[in-house]
């Protein structure tokens, strides 16, 4: 489980066991589950009268979760992400509705972020190594450079009249952790709808979606601390009918020589991107918000915040390396901010 899962958990979680004016008395109530799917805890909360209908839609959007991992895991082979990755230099690959949806909106991301959110980057992800049971991996420059030229979103075809895709040189991979989850949390969101929840939150790893209200007041969301206690917030905002995703250098990391490895990286260098602690966006989709909060956080925080005032229906909040808080115009009036962020390295 994420850091980022966890904050918005803890956050919600007071929300919801009333620290704030009781909801009035009713027969609707929170009904929530929790599962895995995508390398997350997925945890859905809905507040409603109906807990057997409730339990069968999470049911649904549980599966929906796993189809799609299904469909996008560079982890599960025959998925269509491993088609694709295995026909690169080759042919295009039929490809569903799906990932043609995801890959259509990372490359619009790619352009408004300059190409610093890629999903290219799949070649260097058995180079780096975040997992905090090792001892500070760091690949060997030569290696990492060797493989640079294999990264270039503008190499990877799209044809969304034909149902194909196609990467254009041999080797290159596609990697979908910026903005699957995302994709993953809208789907789960049309079927609640579909199935007539209109108040509910779904979370997976660093990616939320509120719809309507909690009882009589709407859902509350916090911003993890980068550098303080795990499920710590310094600010909050009450959400509805938003998705909020959060990306930050605390999620996968380590420390070696007193400097910061975390695991978003710059693909134009390699390297895990400087700059950013964290960046936090609202948007009217999880997918949206999944892919930009990752680009922004490479981009950085001057081009990453005017590229948040450019951009219609997109908000954010972004701790700069130098611990500084950017907060977007239209959340000027929304933000609480508890307390600035630790400053730490």
């Amino acid at each position: 489980m994420t850091r980022a899962l966890i904050i918005v958990a803890c956050v919600a979680a007071v929300t919801a066991c009333g620290k704030e004016a009781a909801p009035p008395a009713t027969d609707a109530g929170i009904v929530e589950r929790s599962r895995v799917s995508m390398g997350s805890e997925v945890h859905l909360t809905t507040w409603t009268a109906d807990e057997p209908a409730a339990l069968a839609a999470f049911e649904a959007a549980f599966d929906e979760f796993d189809r799609l991992d299904g469909l996008m895991s560079v982890w599960k082979e025959g998925s269509e992400v491993e088609r694709l990755n295995h026909a690169a230099g080759e042919r295009p690959v039929p490809i569903g509705r799906d990932v043609l949806d995801v890959l259509s909106m990372a490359r619009q991301t790619s352009e408004w972020t300059e190409g610093k959110f890629d999903v290219t980057f799949g070649v260097l992800s058995g180079l780096w190594k975040f997992d905090h049971d090792l001892d500070g991996h760091i690949p060997a420059r030569a290696d990492v450079v060797a493989r640079l030229p294999l990264i270039d979103y503008r190499q990877l075809d799209v044809d969304v009249a034909n149902s194909t895709a196609f990467l254009k040189q041999k080797g290159m991979r596609v990697h979908l952790g910026g903005i699957g989850k995302g994709y993953a949390v809208d789907r789960a969101a049309a079927i609640l709808r579909g199935r007539g929840f209109n108040d509910f939150m779904i979370q997976s790893g660093g990616d939320l979606y509120v719809a309507g209200q909690r009882g009589d007041r709407p859902w509350r969301a916090g911003i993890q601390d980068p550098r303080g206690p795990e499920g710590t917030s310094f600010a909050a905002m009450d959400l509805t009918d938003s998705a909020f995703t959060t990306s930050g250098d605390y999620e996968r990391f380590f420390m070696k020589d007193s400097r910061r490895y975390h695991h978003i990286i710059d693909p134009d260098t390699g390297e895990p991107a400087h700059g950013c602690r964290s960046v936090t966006i609202v948007a009217r989709t999880a997918t949206l918000a999944d892919a930009l909060d990752t680009g922004i956080f490479i981009l950085g925080p001057e081009k990453g915040m005017a590229l948040i005032e450019r951009l219609n229906g997109v908000e954010g909040v972004i701790v700069t390396s130098s611990n500084n808080v950017l907060v977007s115009a239209g959340l000027a009036k929304r933000l609480v901010v508890r307390s600035p962020p630790t400053d730490a390295p």
